[in-house]
């Protein structure tokens, strides 16, 4: 995490500087609010400590200076014993927190660790808006109809649910219009891919650990279901976990507690958990790779996602809408298809599911011309 300690003091901000340092964060320094908001135009930080009192520009200047540009730094005002009024009026336009002088190490350290849970949060919501609002289950027919019924139903419940189908089908979007359409739609929304984590590092990823309970565990660390509390956590490809983690999660379901690699002490969590798959979780139980009991916890409701094969008729709205947001994405006008060339598109296997066909429209986009044909289909598919 990356700090910036603001203060025309110097004994101050090298004392900052070196407390947090110590810490293990990465922390710069700036003279004045001048040199602060130059440095805040050029580089991201996670939080900064800024004081209010200062020559030239003053920290309420530099607070200004991060609201109107749309910096989402934690903005911390350090404040002397005459500035309590400035510092409230800081906080009612969007300061994180403030501290009075003299400063104290633990009011310090506590105000980093809420600053940076604050960051994280944000940085999380705005990918969450990103995916959704650039995402879309695309579609008219009867097959995806029946999953958004399902949806409708199941998300405002705190019901644990299951999607199955093959890669590429769109089972993150199944899960995120889930916590969309959720009560708990305003809580974070934390996704983890199982396959993607090495299996001696997934129960600190998914439960955390406390300082020093590994070789390069140099501090504390909030694992996955303390970061979604209050929220979802998605799992995805679940029957890639190790049955150690799966014995964990299924506790974790089990009491709605979990306790830190390293600590016996138990923290309480209120998290919804969607879980997904490309397996047959069935065929993994017996061959005892997946757990039966873990898998009935999971599996309240069952969504199956259906393959591209399995509708095609939604491939003309599908190939609209990737056309739309890829020419977007490149400053171009979009580019028709001939209905010679949807109808080919229709034709065709797609063992990639949505994902090949997005990449496969990418491709015609480059390589075919204005309008795609039937040929370009042929040429390139």
């Amino acid at each position: 995490m990356k700090i910036l300690v603001v203060d025309d003091e110097r004994a101050i901000r090298n004392s900052l500087k070196e407390i947090l340092s110590d810490e293990g964060y990465d922390v710069e320094t700036a003279e004045d609010g001048v040199v602060a908001t130059e440095m805040l135009g050029k580089e991201h930080y996670d939080v900064v400590f800024c004081d209010i009192k200062m020559p030239g520009k003053d920290g309420n200047e530099v607070l200004d200076y991060v609201n109107s540009e749309g910096i989402d730094s934690a903005m911390v005002m350090v404040s002397g014993h005459g500035d309590i009024d400035t510092a409230v009026d800081c906080i009612k336009k969007g300061a994180f927190d403030f501290i009075q002088k003299p400063l104290d190490l633990n009011r310090i350290l506590i105000t980093v660790k809420n600053a940076a849970e604050r960051t994280t949060l944000v940085k999380d919501n705005k990918v969450l808006k990103k995916k959704v609002y650039g995402q879309q289950m695309v579609g008219s027919s009867s097959a995806l109809q029946q999953i958004r019924d399902i949806i409708d139903k199941v998300a405002p419940t705190d019901a644990r649910v299951l999607i199955t189908g093959a890669n590429g089908t769109g089972k993150e979007l199944v899960a995120r219009s889930l916590h969309q359409q959720s009560a708990r739609s305003a809580m974070p929304y934390i996704e983890v891919n199982c396959a993607a984590i090495p299996s001696e590092l997934i129960e600190s990823e998914l439960f955390g650990h406390e300082k020093g309970s590994f070789t390069s565990a140099i501090k504390q660390h909030k694992g996955k279901f303390e970061q979604a509390d209050g929220g979802t956590l998605f799992l995805d490809e679940i029957g890639d976990m190790s049955l150690a983690a799966q014995a964990k999660v299924l506790r974790v379901l089990q009491e709605k507690k979990l306790s830190r690699v390293g600590s016996d002490k138990d923290i309480q969590v209120d998290v919804r958990v969607i879980a997904a798959t490309n397996k047959d979780l069935r065929k993994e139980i017996e061959q005892n790779r997946f757990r039966e009991d873990l898998y009935h916890r999971l599996s309240v409701i069952l969504i199956k996602v259906p393959s591209l094969d399995d509708r095609t008729e939604d491939i003309p709205e599908l190939v609209k809408y990737f056309v739309a947001q890829i020419c977007a994405e490149s400053g171009k006008g979009p580019v028709p298809f001939s209905d010679e060339a949807i109808s080919l598109l229709q034709q065709r296997h797609w063992p990639g599911n949505i994902r090949e066909l997005r990449n496969v429209v990418e491709r015609l986009l480059i390589l075919g011309g204005n309008p795609v044909s039937a040929k370009d289909v042929k040429d390139f598919v």
